[in-house]
C-alpha cells in the first residue's frame, strides 16, 4: 500500500470520526438542553430535535392532546418544536390559568413562523407596551364605530340583505356557501377599518379572501409545524411553504395601498374608519417608537382585525349551515320560532335574541360543537410561577385545549352530540355556561367578540328565515373538517330553497 493511499484511508477515517462524534455531540447536547426542570408536567418521552412529533397526526392533535390527557393528567408538558411547553386541558384549569392569573401568561411566545412574516407586529403576535396601547386604541377606536352597538348593526343588516339575495341567485341549485359567507363577513370588519364594502364580484376582494383562506391553512398546518421546528432550513427550502411569503406578501400589497388612499383624503376632524384614526393617532405618538404607531404596525394591525374578523365568523357559520342540513328538524325549530316571533315581514334584529332562546341556543350549540379553535394560540409566562404544584420556569410556552374546555364531560350533558340543550333550562329559557368559550379567555381573549356574536345571531336567522337549507339529494353531509389555524368543514355543497 502507498504513502498516499494510507493518507487517503487515514483522511477518510477522520472525518468519519469527526461527523461520527458531531452526530453524537448533537444529540446529546439536543437532549441535555431539553431535559425538564425540576418538578416540570409529566409528559410522553420526546426523541432528540423531532420531540412528540413521531406520534402525533397533525389532523387529530387537539383529539389525541385529550388522550395524552387521560394519561398524565389535566396539566402536561409535550415537545413540539423548541423545548417542551405545558399544555391544559379542563374548562377549571383552563380558566384558572387564563382568568384568574392571567397576567402571568399574557404573552406570546416567538414563533419562527410569524417572526419571518410579521415581525412581531400587530395586534395577535405582539407583546408589552405596544400590545397593550394597540389593543385599548383598536378597541376605542372600533367601539367609536359601533364595535357591540346598535349603531353597527345597520352595516350588518344590509350585508345580510346582500348575502340573501346572492343565494337566492343560486335558484335552489346545489352551491357550496363558503365564499359568500366569506364575503358577507369580510365586507362587515371591512366597512370598519376601510370604510366601505367591496362587491362579491370584486375580484381583487375575492382574491384577498382566498389569500387569507391559504395562509390560515398553511400555517397551522403540518408545513407551518415544520417551518417552526427547523426554520434555518425551510426558510431556505423551496416547497409549498414558501407560498406562506408570497401570500402574506400579496396582503401586505392590498393593505399598504388601502393606507395611501386614506393618507390622500385623511380628514383628522372627520375620521372614517380604523385606519384613518390611526393615522390620526401617529402624529400624537411620533416621539414614543414603544407604542407602535407607525406605518408599518398600521399594516399589521389592520390585517390582523381584517383577518380575525373574516375567518373566525365565516368558518362558524359555514359549521352553522352544515349542521343545519345535517340536522334539518334542529332548522325546522328554528324557523318556527322565527316565524312566531319575526314572521317574515321584517329581517331579524339583535334586539329579537331575547325573545329566540331555541335559536340563541342552536347558535352557541354551532360554536361549542364546531370547535373552529381547538387549540388555543400560545401564551408564554412571563415569570417562574406554577400551574397545579408544578413549577412552570419564565419562558415556557403554554397552550389551553380549547377542545377539553367545549367537550369537558364534566361541564356538558353530552359533549359529543350536537345539542342545543346544552343552552336551555327545563322551561325552554335560555341558559348561560361557564364552559362557553369559543373565544378563549382572559387578558387575550377575541377582540371581536362582541361583533361575531351579532354577525352570527343576524346572519343565521336572517339567513333561515328566507330559505331552507337541504342537502344534495343522494349525498348525506358529512362533518369532516379541515384544520389549519381553524378548523373548518371540508368543502361541501348544499340547495337553498326560498320560503
Amino acid at each position: 500500500m502507498s504513502v498516499s493511499q494510507l493518507l487517503n484511508i487515514l483522511v477518510w477515517f477522520d472525518i468519519k470520526s469527526l461527523l461520527l462524534f458531531s452526530c453524537i455531540f448533537l444529540i446529546v447536547f439536543e437532549y441535555v438542553r431539553n431535559i425538564p426542570p425540576k418538578n416540570f408536567p409529566p409528559g410522553p418521552p420526546a426523541l432528540p430535535f423531532i420531540g412528540n412529533i413521531h406520534s402525533l397526526r397533525p389532523s387529530k392533535i387537539h383529539i389525541q392532546l385529550g388522550e395524552l390527557a387521560e394519561k398524565y393528567g389535566s396539566v402536561f408538558s409535550i415537545q413540539i418544536f423548541g423545548p417542551r411547553m405545558v399544555v391544559l386541558n379542563g374548562y377549571k384549569l383552563v380558566k384558572n390559568v387564563y382568568v384568574d392569573h392571567g397576567d402571568e401568561y399574557v404573552d406570546r411566545p416567538e414563533m419562527p413562523i410569524l417572526r419571518d412574516t410579521v415581525g412581531g407586529k400587530g395586534l395577535i403576535a405582539s407583546n408589552g407596551p405596544a400590545w397593550k396601547q394597540q389593543r385599548r386604541f383598536a378597541l376605542s377606536t372600533l367601539r367609536n364605530f359601533g364595535l357591540g352597538k346598535k349603531s353597527l348593526e345597520p352595516s350588518i343588516h344590509l350585508e345580510a340583505r346582500y348575502l340573501s339575495e346572492a343565494i337566492s341567485n343560486e335558484q335552489g341549485r346545489p352551491f357550496n356557501p363558503q365564499v359568500l359567507l366569506n364575503s358577507a363577513v369580510s365586507n362587515v370588519i371591512c366597512f370598519l377599518v376601510f370604510g366601505d364594502r367591496f362587491e362579491y364580484s370584486d375580484n381583487e376582494f375575492q382574491i384577498l379572501l382566498k389569500t387569507i383562506n391559504e395562509v390560515m391553512l398553511l400555517e397551522g398546518g403540518i408545513l407551518g409545524l415544520i417551518y417552526n421546528i427547523i426554520p434555518w432550513l425551510m426558510k431556505r427550502l423551496p416547497g409549498p411553504h414558501q407560498k406562506i411569503f408570497y401570500f402574506w406578501s400579496r396582503m401586505v400589497n392590498f393593505v399598504c395601498r388601502k393606507i395611501e388612499e386614506h393618507k390622500a383624503d385623511c380628514d383628522p376632524s372627520n375620521p372614517r374608519d380604523y385606519i384613518d384614526c390611526f393615522l390620526t393617532e401617529m402624529e400624537k405618538w411620533e416621539d414614543d417608537e414603544a407604542a407602535g404607531f407607525n406605518m408599518e404596525n398600521l399594516c399589521f394591525c389592520t390585517l390582523d382585525l381584517l383577518i380575525a374578523g373574516t375567518e373566525t365568523t365565516a368558518t362558524s357559520l359555514n359549521w352553522a349551515l352544515l349542521y343545519m342540513i345535517k340536522y334539518p328538524e334542529i332548522q325546522g325549530k328554528v324557523q318556527a320560532e322565527i316565524d312566531s316571533v319575526i314572521g317574515s315581514s321584517r329581517q331579524p334584529s339583535v334586539m329579537d335574541r331575547e325573545n329566540l332562546p331555541y335559536t340563541n341556543a342552536v347558535i352557541h350549540e354551532i360554536q361549542r360543537f364546531g370547535n373552529i379553535f381547538p387549540v388555543n394560540a400560545l401564551r408564554t409566562a412571563n415569570k417562574d410561577t406554577q400551574i397545579e404544584g408544578y413549577s412552570i420556569p419564565k419562558g415556557t410556552i403554554v397552550v389551553g385545549s380549547l377542545t377539553s374546555v367545549l367537550l369537558d364531560k364534566t361541564e356538558w350533558e353530552t359533549p359529543h352530540s350536537f345539542n342545543p340543550g346544552h343552552f336551555l333550562d327545563a322551561n325552554g329559557n335560555f341558559r348561560k355556561r361557564d364552559a362557553f368559550m369559543p373565544f378563549s379567555a382572559g387578558k387575550r381573549v377575541c377582540l371581536g367578540e362582541q361583533l361575531a356574536r351579532m354577525e352570527l345571531f343576524v346572519f343565521f336567522t336572517s339567513l333561515l328565515q328566507r330559505f331552507t337549507f337541504k342537502h344534495i339529494e343522494g349525498v348525506e353531509p358529512s362533518l369532516e373538517y379541515i384544520i389549519g389555524a381553524t378548523l373548518t368543514p371540508k368543502p361541501y355543497q348544499l340547495c337553498a330553497v326560498p320560503r
